[in-house]
């Protein structure tokens, strides 16, 4: 099997009101919230070790109720894992602007199914997620 080109770390909803939902899931899964900002609700880890986050749905540009709910996927180079799902079939929609300084590649699976190429969390935030390490127990991503 050949190596993996990342490894799920979030599951990201589009939300109309990502505040309700984040609590919703907060109880559902008994997690508090690890970063709350007006365009982005990030919930602690679960037993997993992967989260979930909200980020407000804009009507204007959502392209469906199937389009709502999609997959980050974390990897160590963002060029390296592009290259690597575009040979797999998957292709490039869109370049995302998050924090100053931080971009995400929007990509495609082969039937159009969207998920999000990202970088590790920012240390600060990875520390408060998954405590003094900043990663899930277990895990070792060196």
């Amino acid at each position: 099997m050949d190596a993996p080109v990342g490894w799920l770390r979030a599951v990201v909803i589009d939300a109309e009101d990502p505040a309700r939902l984040a609590a919703f899931w907060c109880a559902v899964l008994g997690v508090g919230i690890v970063e709350e900002a007006p365009d982005w609700i990030q919930l602690e880890p679960d037993r997993s070790g992967a989260f979930m986050a909200f980020e407000p749905r804009d009507a204007a540009t959502a392209t469906g109720p199937d389009r709502r709910t999609r997959p980050d996927l974390e990897v160590t180079d963002m060029e390296v894992a592009r290259a690597r799902v575009e040979e797999l079939g998957g292709r490039l929609v869109e370049v995302i602007h998050a924090r100053p300084g931080e971009s995400h590649y929007r990509m495609a699976d082969p039937e159009g199914n969207e998920f999000t190429v990202v970088l590790p969390l920012p240390d600060d935030v990875a520390q408060r997620a998954y405590g003094p390490t900043g990663r899930p127990p277990g895990v070792d991503r060196g």
